[in-house]
């Protein structure tokens, strides 16, 4: 994701600074014109953060912590646990330190092409002011409230996702083991009133076992636990997301969970 946010603001006619914990991964981005940083957080008044988990945002920013400074703003596009954004952005704020969250509704690949739904929590004031990134980083923009409040809605989108996911590796499953050829279920699916953007998105992946990933799979068994957990906190049972959450971790007892989140397909046979 952080690729191909570099990727759009290089074309948008930005010369970011950018950093990674590998820096060989970065190389390519350097070459089209982005800056490589050791310290981004001193170089830069608006740093976008792209990162595995909470625990990687913590891990990050407490390193380069000295490098903060009064009216400075962090936008976290990394899809992470509410409670922490909201612990994070308290402390950040007693530094001066603006802090919003903006996880993005969409795979690395639609926000290359400018097709991502960004969401964002925290106070409108701040949310403003970057008037000018929003469009870069996505199509439609979601104020979702104060902070911590888009961190919840991507969870919401990801349950619902997830699940339409795994509905279509299963249908396209059952369609084989019946003797309807794949192919053709999925063109009657997508004209169907069962018709999802996930048959757009991960349909054809499915289909020729192009699991390259635009989300990894393992990156969306994290965020389904984090659902079921702070479904059972709110005393809420998530049966279907529960049993999703059991199939992401045999697929990744397989091995998949470096490969794209379509990879699911392969419980049901499926790209072998």
């Amino acid at each position: 994701m952080g690729t191909a946010f570099t990727c759009r603001l290089i074309e948008a006619g930005y010369s970011p600074f950018i950093w990674n914990r590998s820096p060989e991964k970065a190389a390519h981005l350097v070459a089209q014109g982005a800056r490589w940083s050791n310290q981004p957080l001193a170089e830069c008044d608006r740093v976008i953060i792209s990162l595995y988990s909470s625990e990687s945002v913590a891990e990050v920013i407490g390193s380069m912590k000295g490098d903060l400074r009064s009216g400075q703003l962090l936008i976290d596009t990394t899809t992470g646990e509410p409670e922490h954004v909201e612990r994070m952005g308290n402390e950040l704020l007693q530094m001066g330190v603006h802090y919003l969250d903006a996880p993005i509704s969409g795979s690395s690949e639609q926000t290359r092409r400018g097709e991502a739904v960004v969401l964002v929590g925290g106070p409108t004031e701040v949310v403003d002011s970057c008037g000018d990134l929003w469009p870069v980083l996505g199509r439609t923009l979601h104020h979702c409230g104060p902070l911590g409040s888009a961190s919840r809605m991507k969870l919401v989108t990801n349950l619902v996702l997830g699940l339409n996911r795994a509905a279509l590796a299963e249908g396209l499953g059952f369609a084989r083991s019946i003797g309807v050829n794949p192919t053709a279920a999925l063109e009657v699916l997508r004209g169907s009133a069962a018709q999802s953007k996930v048959m757009d998105t991960k349909g054809e992946k499915m289909l020729q076992g192009d699991f390259s990933p635009q989300a990894r799979l393992s990156q969306h068994r994290k965020d389904v636990e984090i659902i079921v957990r702070d479904g059972a906190a709110a005393g809420l049972d998530l049966p279907l997301s529960n049993l999703h959450l059991d199939l992401l971790r045999e697929a990744e007892k397989q091995g998949l969970g470096t490969l794209d989140n379509s990879a699911i397909a392969r419980l049901w046979g499926l790209g072998t």
